[in-house]
């Protein structure tokens, strides 16, 4: 290349770079026209100059490239968690036969962020203790509970916490007040309701909740309510 450098002055990078970029033809037929002619006429940006067989060398030869090929081991999914949950939100989407207004999400029980609802039937200050002790117990149990006592029925009550997925509610009414002491527990999706005695609810949540006892089993074991779902 210095030879094309003081033969061209100014433009030996442009020619340099013209001859780089030669393909394997271009090149065999520029060694043709050095050894037949004088020289080779390469045209650049339209100028045309003559190559000599002083200003350029050409070898040919065989270069060994060591590579390591590496295939990923990792499943990247095009998805993200967003659309994971909104699949799972979907595919557990319910609306009441007869009434499309009142919609619940069918969530497992399991998997569920709450497990139960404590719904005093009225703002009555009598019910304020039962609404704690049953807090305390769910708690302990490690059962993640929801105490909606607010002034609105308890038909509407039911059906926030339907909103939400919580598949169990318990109800604290005016029955709870007498010896001995119960409560009333709804399942979410069937809206069925049983009569518990109040220091064996919270136990029984727990087992529903976890999968350790069936709704049709505890069914069987306490008598069915049928009232408070106005």
């Amino acid at each position: 290349m210095a030879v094309i450098g003081k033969a061209f002055k100014k433009d030996s990078k442009d020619i340099a770079r013209v001859l780089k970029d030669l393909n394997e033809d271009e090149i065999s037929n520029v060694e043709k026209e050095l050894e037949s002619q004088n020289g080779y006429k390469l045209n650049v940006d339209g100028k045309e100059f003559n190559i000599t067989k002083d200003m350029v060398i050409i070898s040919r030869g065989q270069k060994t490239v060591h590579v390591e090929e590496v295939i990923p081991a990792v499943i990247e999914p095009s998805f993200g968690i967003g659309r994971i949950m909104y699949a799972i939100w979907e595919h557990n989407f319910r609306t009441r036969p007869g009434d499309e207004m009142r919609t619940y999400f069918a969530l497992p029980a399991v998997v569920a962020p709450y497990k139960c609802s404590v719904l005093p039937l009225s703002g009555h200050p009598d019910f304020v203790p039962f609404v704690a002790t049953l807090s305390e117990e769910l708690t302990s149990l490690g059962v993640l509970c929801r105490v909606d006592d607010s002034s609105g029925s308890i038909g509407r009550r039911y059906t926030r916490t339907d909103e939400i997925a919580i598949p169990f509610g318990i109800t604290i009414d005016f029955d709870s007040l007498k010896e001995p002491h119960s409560v009333t527990l709804r399942e979410r999706d069937t809206m069925e309701q049983i009569r518990v005695p109040l220091d064996q609810v919270a136990p029984l949540v727990r087992d529903l909740a976890f999968g350790k006892r069936t709704w049709d089993g505890a069914k069987c074991c306490y008598p069915k309510f049928e009232q408070q779902e106005a």
